[in-house]
């Protein structure tokens, strides 16, 4: 197929936080866009031509919805496969229904990696509680215990601390299919995007320094300073594996470093990832400009870092405080913005938006950053 240039139209499968900045993103370029969403007042409402309210499991809104579009992507994995295979027959998906099979699994996306020889902490697929009593038996605790669907944002995860929690860890999960992960000694978190066209351009970012707490990111900085032979190897990785996937679109590989310094996949995100945010402030070319031109088929941009970045979230719990945020007091900062996401409802731990700060270092950046969210 030939490139799908500008003013074409992009359809996007959600329509939350990273719908709505792909969808500005897209519209710089100058494409139309719709989304479907499950909720019609979702984020993205105000940035594009078309809201498609409807259930990601229903095909016939899908089919209703990719029959107004050129290409089809998205911002979440759980899509319905009758909803995959009715888009796909008005617009290509990209990335497609193959690729989003095994990766929106969490136990397929595990045995899909070691089958194909990418390095893997220990885990174990378990669908009862003996079978989590086993892993504990084996592996030894802590043991982080994640459900084979959902469980973005630390939802969906128990961590077990001791062999006899099992029986209320799986209780915790409501007995849902899940993999046991062995604990691991960490010595940092890390993160690639990479973005491969249908031509099979590859483009990699470098990786992102990422720090979680409460199972959920915090904040994260570009590039990450670690070890160039590190960020090289980190690099191929992802790339390997979206080569191996056959991707159309981007690819967020999350990684652990452990202490002894080996490399190992965490998870896979076929889609805008949190630690890229930054690369609106940092990078030659943003990861929202990167998904519309890796999925139209046009040529990928620049990831080179153009200056040190970071970003830090912001949940809802900045807006539950006494007093509503000082969004003035925080762009006091120098070098630092603000991006809020435009959802309705502001709740304890749900992301509203996110502070980015550039510098010239990655800890000046960081800095700035935390610095504009406590003046908030």
């Amino acid at each position: 197929m030939p490139p799908i240039l500008p003013g074409a139209t992009i359809g996007i499968f959600g329509g939350g936080q990273l719908g709505r900045m792909t969808a500005m993103a897209a519209r710089t370029l100058g494409y139309h866009v719709h989304v479907l969403d499950p909720g019609a007042d979702c984020a993205a409402r105000g940035v594009v031509d078309r809201v498609v309210a409807a259930r990601f499991d229903d095909a016939d809104a899908a089919a209703d919805f990719a029959r107004h579009c050129d290409v089809v992507t998205l911002e979440i994995e759980q899509i319905g496969r009758d909803s995959l295979a009715a888009a796909e027959r008005f617009a290509p998906v990209r990335p497609g229904p193959a690729v989003l099979e095994i990766i929106r699994d969490r136990s397929r996306q595990k045995a899909w990696l070691r089958r194909n020889g990418f390095p893997l902490g220990d885990y174990r697929e378990v669908r009862t509680v003996s079978d989590l009593e086993g892993a504990a038996a084996d592996f030894g605790t802590p043991l982080f215990v994640k459900a084979n669907h959902g469980g973005y944002d630390g939802r969906g995860q128990v961590r077990l601390e001791r062999g006899d929690g099992a029986a209320a860890a799986w209780r915790d999960l409501a007995a849902r299919a899940s993999v046991a992960e062995r604990g691991l000694d960490l010595a940092m978190e890390i993160s690639v995007l990479v973005a491969r066209s249908p031509s099979g351009a590859l483009a990699a970012y470098p990786p992102a320094l990422n720090h979680h707490e409460n199972q959920v990111l915090a904040w994260s900085v570009l590039p990450a300073p670690v070890d160039p032979a590190l960020a090289r190897a980190a690099s191929d990785l992802a790339e390997g594996i979206a080569e191996t996937i056959g991707l159309e679109g981007i690819l967020a590989v999350e990684m652990f470093v452990t202490t002894d310094g080996a490399l190992l996949v965490n998870e896979l995100a076929p889609r805008p990832h949190n630690s890229y945010h930054t690369s609106e402030a940092a990078s030659a070319t943003s990861q929202f400009e990167q998904l519309v031109r890796a999925v139209c088929d046009l040529p990928l941009g620049a990831t080179d870092t153009v200056t040190p970045g970071a970003i830090v979230n912001l949940f809802g719990d900045v807006w539950l405080k006494d007093a509503p945020p000082r969004f003035d007091a925080a762009l006091a900062t120098r070098h630092a913005r603000v991006h809020l996401y435009g959802k309705p409802g502001a709740r304890a731990g749900r992301k509203m938006g996110h502070i980015s700060a550039i510098g010239a270092t990655t800890d000046e950046a960081l800095a700035r950053a935390k610095e504009a969210l406590s003046s908030l």
